[in-house]
Formats: C-alpha cells, sequence, structure tokens
C-alpha cells in the first residue's frame, strides 16, 4: 500500500491558485481512492500504479493551459492492503492520550 503526498500548481497562472487546486482534487474524489486534503498538500492511499496514475491524470489536467507546473511528490510504501491513513493518526493520538486536530 502507498500513501502518496504531493502538491501540484502552476507556477505561471498569477497568485491565486485554487482554480488549479480544485481541477486537481475533482480527479482526486472522482478516483475512489481514500485521500485527505490538507492546507499545503493532499495525501491519497492506494496501490502504486493507482496513485500514480491520479497524479498523472491531475498533471495532464493542468498541462494544456499552464506552461509551468510545479510538482512535490513524497511516497511511503508498505507492503500489505490495509489503510494506514487513520491508523497513523490513532497511534500517535494513542500515545498521547488524546485527539489531535487533524
Amino acid at each position: 500500500m502507498v500513501m502518496l503526498e504531493f502538491t501540484m500548481f502552476p507556477t505561471s497562472e498569477g497568485e491565486s491558485k485554487s482554480r488549479y487546486v480544485a481541477r486537481i482534487l475533482d480527479i482526486i474524489d472522482k478516483s475512489g481512492l481514500t485521500y485527505q486534503l490538507t492546507p499545503m498538500s493532499t495525501i491519497i492511499e492506494g496501490e502504486w500504479n493507482e496513485v500514480m496514475g491520479v497524479v498523472t491524470r491531475c498533471f495532464e489536467a493542468l498541462q494544456p493551459d499552464c506552461p509551468r507546473i510545479n510538482t512535490q511528490i513524497k511516497v511511503d510504501y508498505r507492503a500489505g492492503v490495509e489503510s494506514r491513513m487513520k491508523s497513523k493518526i490513532a497511534s500517535v493520538e494513542n500515545q498521547l492520550g488524546r485527539k489531535l486536530s487533524t
């Protein structure tokens, strides 16, 4: 199972990036993969080909009208099929004995 955190946005399209981020999030949401949106990035979870396919579709959605695109990707692979996105947070909360803001 892969957890992939990434940011992707055009650097040549003015100060506000929300319309481009919305275009990307639409692709991620429709992918059916588990994901978590944060203020600075998005985390998606699935098999390698699935998450890389989503990243590729996001890039292809921006490419026609964005001559320069910044992308940062961080990948964590762990053998197995269980979802770790929520369990990793729960493990830290368990250690602290309280819920955290996520």
